[in-house]
């Protein structure tokens, strides 16, 4: 399940004990799907009554605006619950991060970038002189891994970071905390600096080469999203795309990088992507791949972009399933949000699967 220990529990205990119980504290008074929401008829390959079960307990999560499921490239489930429709962009958050990879993976297929390339000759000056000399130790890898040792410039260090005349240096510029490839140091800051090195490497914007070798081939829109005071486009936060584009975007890493018949991303990107490079969150206790999530739910590997609020992608290769939820990118005071839908995973979709195959 989608927590440190990776044994089976009941609700009544653990993370998804707390899920659930959030689960059961939602008010029956939330407010019904929108007008014009979208549901399609459940198919074979998902146990209906599970499946039931967890559609039931996220109408009740009045932070949830969408949810999609499917099996076997089938949508088995989908409705905008409230908020904007299923093909409205809407802000990701930190899932970002995981699109952001899978351009750097399309850059590698290129030959635009190399994993072990260090980053410094690529972006020249911008690194600042004051930096200090480990910067030029840090390569493509680190970065998508988050193992770059910096200081991070998440959580508390976030609003000094963007609040600087220079997001780039300001991130270059952060003391180092470990040694470049030593222990996973989650930080938008990490991500943004790959969005420089792309667009240094490549001489194009992040938003041209997101919309040319993802965007165009998956047939989906990605707007355009907010830059730097440099003209960096953001890595790691604010990008734009609608729940099915987030399926289609999932379903196209668990068929190998494949979109229908068109190769999007090679297949070994995709399995280097979902290898955990042994870095854990301190907070969760989730492994991280390149820009991916990695953890287990109800037993079975699940590889997942994660954004604040509750923005999910999340992929399960052993099971022919893909799960999309989309949250309030901007409630406050809601807790328990993200381990609630960890729990539908857990404790209902995945099951349903389990039993539907």
């Amino acid at each position: 399940m989608l927590k440190t220990s990776l044994s089976r529990r009941s609700l009544a205990g653990g993370l998804v004990g707390a899920a659930a119980a959030s689960l059961a504290g939602c008010s029956r008074a939330a407010q019904p799907p929108a007008a014009g929401a979208a549901e399609s008829g459940r198919k074979p390959g998902l146990d209906g009554a599970l499946l039931g079960q967890g559609v039931e307990l996220a109408s009740r999560l009045p932070q949830l605006r969408s949810m999609i499921v499917a099996r076997d490239g089938q949508t088995a489930f989908e409705r905008a619950f409230r908020g904007p429709s299923l093909d409205t962009p809407v802000n990701i958050k930190s899932a970002s991060k995981t699109v952001l990879a899978s351009v750097a993976g399309a850059a590698i297929a290129r030959g635009e970038l190399k994993l072990a390339d260090r980053i410094a000759p690529i972006l020249g000056p911008r690194v600042p002189a004051s930096a200090d000399p480990r910067v030029q130790q840090i390569t493509v890898e680190h970065l998508l891994s988050m193992e770059a040792g910096l200081e991070p410039t998440s959580g508390p260090n976030y609003g000094r970071w963007v609040s600087s005349p220079n997001w780039v240096a300001y991130a270059l510029s952060r003391p180092f905390v470990d040694e470049p490839g030593g222990r996973m140091l989650y930080s938008t800051g990490t991500s943004h600096i790959l969005s420089a090195v792309l667009t240094a490497a490549t001489g194009r914007s992040t938003l041209d080469l997101a919309r040319d070798w993802l965007a165009e081939p998956l047939d989906v829109q990605i707007p355009s999203w907010s830059r730097d005071p440099q003209g960096i486009y953001f890595g790691g936060n604010e990008m734009r795309m609608s729940p099915r584009a987030l399926l289609r975007f999932g379903e196209m890493h668990r068929n190998g990088g494949m979109s229908g018949q068109t190769r999007v991303l090679p297949a070994t990107w995709v399995e280097d992507a979902w290898r955990s490079r042994g870095g854990r969150s301190p907070y969760t206790g989730y492994t991280y791949g390149l820009g991916w999530w990695i953890q287990e739910s109800a037993g079975q590997p699940v590889y997942f972009a994660w954004g604040y609020g509750g923005q999910m992608v999340y992929v399960l290769p052993s099971l022919d399933l893909t799960a999309v939820m989309t949250s309030d990118p901007d409630a406050r005071g809601v807790t328990g949000h993200v381990q609630a839908l960890h729990a539908l995973m857990d404790q209902t979709i995945v099951p349903a699967a389990l039993r539907g195959a």
